[in-house]
Parts: structure tokens; C-alpha cells; sequence
């Protein structure tokens, strides 16, 4: 629908790697039609390849705004290159003049890349070959995405009725309708080498957007699995000889971040374009949908996690997102049971774009409830979901402690009650618990009909159905139907609530602090970016000495603030940091031990972001994390007040290249470019301060053991 807005006689410019022939094939008749009847001026220009070829990745749009004015004429050629390039060199001159020289080279090539395309006359009538779509799902998620997302994936938004989100009027939407987008966005995806893989699943467990997972097959699901599946024996551990193994690649949900190559510790993924990958399509199709859930191959190790079903999937983050890795790990974890609180942010973006969701639900529609809340209130917003749900459960319980009192209930019944009530705060037990406990509700409770068959209740049912009643309404009937109807609250709840450092260390840190002060089982995750990302790349109170950012163009003088012995100094919340690129076994044991401390918890994520400007990129997100952690940079804790050692300190003494650290990213050394005699008072100062900070926390060691 692009080129509608494209005036008759007017230019219209497509980057694509095609050559006229795939064009031809690829372009819609709509489209086709429209260019050919209105005179549109059409020429394609292959800016990906170009920025691949002079070293800029992904980067095309240099390449491409140079095309624009080529094409416009909107002013002089030679005058609208020599501003590109001075307003280039303005804005990169602080990465480097090798940045600057690679700039300069994108203008001047893309002022002479595109190609004119003439447009054949029989374009006019143009017929697209009839594609039925048919979709599978949830009715009311499947109408939401043929009513509302496709429509708006075709950039046709506009023409939408008010009536088609009617549905919609409460502002709830269905959950998992990113699957259904298949943007096909990544110019390179990672294919798989089954005779390298060692199956440890690293890959898996550090993909921003769930498109690359292991599947456990029995022989029955590998012999019915697509032809081109690459399926193989289970190597070692659980499984071997039970199971076939394969490793899952969606190219067209993949971002093409290479973040899993970059994991992969014995090169069994590499990146290849897009189109030679497409019909690994079919086996990811078939994985998810076809492959049952092996229990016994999921465990809390970094292997084990990853068999278990991601609950956020292709979602519109950022290639290599490190806040998403963290995201979609907790939901593998308690993803069927969470309610979600999500701070205005990146998260709340990536997280709950209208009639996209890319939260999800299990087969048995089971998956995070989420909602978005504003910077300054997320945490209370958060707060009173665990207080409504606690309320009703509180209710629950009662109802169930009056059930157990009666005389003539049955004893599977009281039974499965009991064991309800005695797991009520484990999360684990309680869910097998809550099955069982609807179960026996559901065959306990006596229908009018089933009364009717007893003589002495036949008159007594007679009424009841009169009435329009379906149950007995005896004492214990009428708790179980109460119960009953509120039963989607009877299991523990896992209540988290997420946001960036711009919400937990500034506008919303009177909230974070109100909420785990008042001591109850809440889990704050912080996606630490260490700026405020999502609009614009502002310092917050995160940001370290001589960083450079908005509000700091001289580097930061102030260092960052510790909201994690801020939250510690209480001494019953639980508080961890985590970095899973440095250490992925530690990150999921905090996140457990947080979800499982009957309390309040308090988690930081170390997340390296595209506002760091990394050498080579997001690929190296995850190494990114763990150079921070082995130079001091970051450290990695963990405060347990229920445990007999309550502090563990988990990161070793820095190992050196501090400097080499602050380095490796723009952010620090665009600063020596611009004030580099500040720059080296800033940075000796923040190296300092991260030694006296990881002194300090070995003191604590004692000082926790001790009490």
C-alpha cells in the first residue's frame, strides 16, 4: 500500500536485493497496477548489500537518503551530498573518523546505486494468483488478526472502521497475535550444523526473540516431521536414547541479530541469507505445533530451560535486545502463571503493541496476563494486581477451610482441598495442587439431574429446576460452585514487574521503594540499560561516570546509583544483579530464588543496548556482559534473607582491561574525541569507584554471615 501515496508521475524507489525477474514475482498486483495506470517513475536500489559491502551491517539509510535527494531534486545533487556529508561528519566525528569515512561513502554511493525499472505495460492488469490465507487459533485471536493486524501490516491501518476494534473497546487484545506476522525482516539468519552442535542449547537461551529452540521428538513426531528437518540422536544427559533432538530456526521472525553465533561455543551456527533458509520455515511450523512438551527434558539449568516454552516471542525489539533475552527467560519459567506490570519504556513497546502481542500462551491457554502502566506508577499499578488477585484468593481459601468443615463432604474432595491449602505458597506444588483440587470440585458437585435420581431430593430437585438452577444448592454445593467460578485465581500467581533503570532508579523509584518496602510477594525485574533507551538515550541515575548521553554531552560526573543496597538495607527484600551473557546458570538461579522467596524481590539485568554503540554491533550483546563482569565493571550478587548465607557474592576479583571495557563502546569513547583530558579524570574516577564497590561488597560477605 506504500506506493499509494506516491502522486501520478511521481518517483518511487524499492531497496530490495532483487533483479527485475524476482521483482516481478515478488511485487503485489495492486501495486503493479497502481504504477503502471499513474506513470509512477519506479527504480530499485540494492542499499543492503552495498552497506554490508563498506562495513556499515545493517545500517542502510545513509545509502538511501542519499538515493532520496538523487531522486528528488528537491535541491542541487552536488549541494544536497556536500550537506549530508558535513552534517556526517557533525554527528559521527565523536565515533571516530573511520566512521566518518565510511559515512562519506555511503552518500557518494548511494547517489549513483539505483537502477530504473521499466515498467511493463501488461502491469495495468495485473491479477495476483488466488493465495487463501487460512489461519489456525484461538476464534477471537484469529479474527483480531484478519480484522486489525493485517490490515496494518500492509500499511492500511487507516481504512479501518471504528467497528473493527469494537472487540477491542476495554483496550484487553488476544495474546501470541506476533506469530501470525512472519515479517520476514532479516536480510541474514543462522542455519544449523547438526554434526558440530553439542546440544547445550546456549543459543536458544540467549535469543531475543524465541525464533531459534530445541525440540525433543519421539520417533513418532521425527518420522512425521517435515522431509527437510535435520534431526538427530540426543548426544548425552536426559533423554539420550528416549528422544531425537533438533534445533528449530524461524527465518522469517528472526531479527538477524547473530547474537546465537556469536554464543555458539563450537561455530554450529553461522548466518546465510534469508532466502536459502525459507524452507526451515516448515519445521519450525511443525516443532511448535505438532511436538508435545517433554516434562522430564526441562530442568533450572541453562540446557533444561530452554525445552520449555517461551511465552514471549517475535517481538519488535530491537535486533539483539538484551532486555527480551531476560523477559522471555522468566517466561519460561513461570510464564503460565504470571501477571505482568510493565513500565512505560522499551519493555512496554517491544512488550504491548495493540493487536500484536507478542506474549503468548501455552496449549492450554494458559500464559502471562499483561498490562502497561505509566514511568511514575508502575510499581504500585503492579502492587494492586498482586493485592486484587491475593483479595480473591484470600476468599478462596476460606470458602475452602468452610468446605472442609462440612460433615457429608467427600473425602477425595477434602483431600485435594487440603493439599490446595498446605501448597498454597509454593508456586510449583501448588499448580499440580490447584489441578487436582478443580478436578475433584468439578466431580463433586451435584447436578439437578444427578439429585433428581435420589427419591428423597426428587420434589427438592423438581423446584431447583423450576427455578432454572443447574447444581444442589446444599452447603457444599454451593461453596464448590463458588469456587468454581472463581478457579482461574486458586493457583499461586507469579506477580512481576518489569521496567528499564529510567523508572526504577529515577521517575518511578518512589514507587519501587513504597512497593518492596511493604513486604509482600512481588518480583521487580530491571532491565538495566544504564540510560533511558527508548526515548532518545538520556542519562538517568543509572548512567556511570563519564558516560556520555543527553543531559550528560560532557560525560557524567555523578556515579551510578545503587538501588540494589538501597533495596538490601531493608533486609527481608530479596535483591539480585544478574548479567546471563557472563554467567547464564547464576541468572536463572536469582531469578528462581527471587520468584520461590515468599517476599518482595528485586532484580537487575545488566542490558547492553544499541544506545552503548558496541564495536561490531548487538551481535555481541551477550560478550558484552560478560567483558563487564570479568573487568569489574559489573558485578554479580545475590541477597537471600531466607537463606543461611544470605549474601553470595558470584562475580570474581576484576581480571584487568577496565579501560579496554569503557573502550570497546561510543558511549565512553566518543568522550576522549571531544574532552579528552576530562575524559581520562571521568574515567580513572569510574574505574575507582568500581574497585571500592567490589571491596565493598566482600565486606558484606561477613557483614551479612555474621547477623
Amino acid at each position: 500500500k506504500m506506493v499509494n501515496d506516491v502522486k501520478p508521475g511521481g518517483v518511487f524507489m524499492i531497496n530490495c536485493q532483487w533483479d527485475f525477474d524476482e521483482l516481478n514475482h515478488h511485487l503485489k498486483a495492486d501495486a503493479k497496477r497502481y504504477i503502471a495506470k499513474n506513470n509512477i517513475q519506479l527504480y530499485t536500489i540494492n542499499a543492503i548489500d552495498l552497506a554490508i559491502k563498506i562495513g556499515m551491517g545493517k545500517r542502510n539509510n545513509t545509502i538511501l537518503q542519499s538515493a532520496f535527494f538523487s531522486l528528488a531534486k528537491v535541491m542541487p545533487e552536488e549541494q544536497a551530498i556536500q550537506y549530508m556529508k558535513d552534517a556526517a561528519t557533525h554527528s559521527y566525528l565523536k565515533k571516530g573518523q573511520d566512521v566518518v569515512d565510511m559515512n562519506h561513502k555511503a552518500i557518494d554511493l548511494g547517489a549513483t546505486a539505483y537502477k530504473k525499472i521499466d515498467v511493463p505495460a501488461d502491469w495495468a492488469n495485473a491479477v495476483d494468483a488466488d493465495e487463501a490465507v487460512s489461519y489456525e487459533g484461538k476464534p477471537e485471536l484469529v479474527e483480531q488478526v484478519k480484522n486489525i493486524l493485517d490490515p496494518v501490516d500492509k500499511m492500511d491501518g487507516d481504512s479501518l472502521p471504528v467497528s473493527a476494534f469494537m472487540p477491542h473497546v476495554d483496550g484487553q487484545w488476544e495474546l501470541g497475535a506476533a506469530a501470525y506476522e512472519k515479517r520476514g525482516v532479516a536480510v541474514s539468519v543462522p542455519t544449523w550444523d547438526e554434526t558440530k552442535c553439542i546440544q547445550c542449547n546456549n543459543c536458544a537461551y540467549v535469543c531475543p526473540h524465541a525464533t531459534i529452540r530445541p525440540f525433543a521428538l519421539t520417533e513418532e513426531e521425527a518420522k512425521n516431521a517435515p522431509a527437510n528437518a535435520k534431526i538427530v540422536d540426543i548426544k548425552a544427559g536426559k533423554g539420550k536414547g528416549v528422544y531425537k533432538y533438533t534445533m528449530a530456526i524461524s527465518p522469517l521472525d528472526c531479527m538477524g541479530c547473530g547474537v546465537c553465533v556469536g554464543q555458539c561455543p563450537v561455530g554450529a551456527l553461522t548466518m546465510v541469507g534469508q532466502e536459502s533458509e525459507l524452507p526451515e520455515q516448515d519445521v519450525f511450523n511443525y516443532c511448535v505445533s505438532k511436538v508435545s512438551d517433554k516434562k522430564d527434558m526441562q530442568d533450572l539449568t541453562v540446557k533444561g530451560s530452554q525445552f520449555k516454552q517461551p511465552m514471549l516471542e517475535f517481538s519488535g525489539s530491537c535486533a539483539g535486545c538484551a532486555e527480551t533475552s531476560y523477559a522471555r527467560l522468566v517466561t519460561q519459567l513461570f510464564g503460565d502463571r504470571m501477571y505482568i506490570s510493565n513500565a512505560t519504556g522499551c519493555s512496554s513497546i517491544w512488550g504491548g503493541p495493540g493487536a500484536t502481542s507478542p506474549y503468548c500462551t501455552d496449549k492450554n491457554g494458559h500464559g502471562p496476563a499483561w498490562c502497561n502502566s505509566l514511568f511514575e506508577d508502575n510499581a504500585e499499578h503492579g502492587f494492586g494486581m498482586y493485592v486484587g488477585q491475593e483479595k480473591i484468593r484470600e476468599d478462596l481459601m476460606a470458602k475452602t477451610e468452610q468446605l472442609l468443615a462440612i460433615e457429608w463432604a467427600q473425602p477425595a474432595l477434602k483431600e485435594a482441598a487440603q493439599k490446595w491449602l498446605d501448597t498454597k505458597d509454593d508456586g510449583n506444588a501448588n499448580a499440580e495442587a490447584t489441578k487436582e483440587y478443580v478436578a475433584a470440585l468439578q466431580a463433586n458437585i451435584a447436578t439437578v439431574d444427578e439429585l433428581a435420581a435420589v427419591p428423597k431430593f426428587a420434589e427438592h430437585a423438581a423446584e431447583l429446576k423450576a427455578k432454572g438452577e443447574k447444581f444442589c444448592d446444599c452447603d457444599a454445593c454451593k461453596l464448590v460452585a463458588e469456587i468454581l467460578d472463581k478457579k482461574d485465581y486458586l493457583s499461586k500467581k507469579s506477580v512481576w514487574i518489569f521496567g528499564g533503570d529510567g523508572w526504577a532508579y529515577d521517575i518511578g523509584f518512589g514507587g519501587v521503594d513504597h512497593v518492596l518496602a511493604q513486604n509482600k510477594n512481588v518480583n521487580v525485574f530491571v532491565f538495566d540499560t544504564e540510560v533511558y533507551s527508548n526515548t532518545g538515550g538520556q542519562a538517568s541515575k543509572a548512567s556511570n561516570i563519564g558516560q556520555v548521553a543527553q543531559f550528560a554531552a560532557a560525560g557524567k560526573e555523578t556515579k551510578k546509583k545503587s538501588l540494589s543496597e538501597i533495596a538490601m538495607s531493608y533486609g527481608y527484600i530479596y535483591v539480585a544483579q544478574v548479567a546471563m551473557g557472563a554467567n547464564p546458570a547464576q541468572t536463572i538461579k536469582a531469578i528462581t530464588e527471587a520468584e520461590a522467596y515468599n517476599g518482595p524481590s528485586l532484580i537487575i539485568g545488566y542490558s547492553p543496548c544499541e544506545m552503548h554503540s558496541i564495536k561490531g554491533g548487538m551481535i555481541n550483546c551477550q560478550k558484552e556482559m560478560k567483558k563487564a563482569v570479568e573487568c569489574g565493571y559489573w558485578n554479580l550478587f545475590r541477597f537471600n534473607p531466607a537463606a543461611d548465607k544470605k549474601f553470595t557474592l558470584d562475580s570474581k576479583a576484576p581480571a584487568g582491561g577496565y579501560r579496554e571495557f569503557l573502550m570497546n563502546e561510543a558511549r565512553y569513547s566518543r568522550l576522549t574525541r571531544e574532552f579528552p583530558e576530562r575524559a581520562e579524570g571521568l574515567f580513572t574516577r569510574n574505574e575507582d569507584a568500581a574497585k571500592e564497590r567490589y571491596e565493598h561488597l566482600t565486606k558484606l560477605i561477613d557483614l551479612y554471615d555474621k547477623q
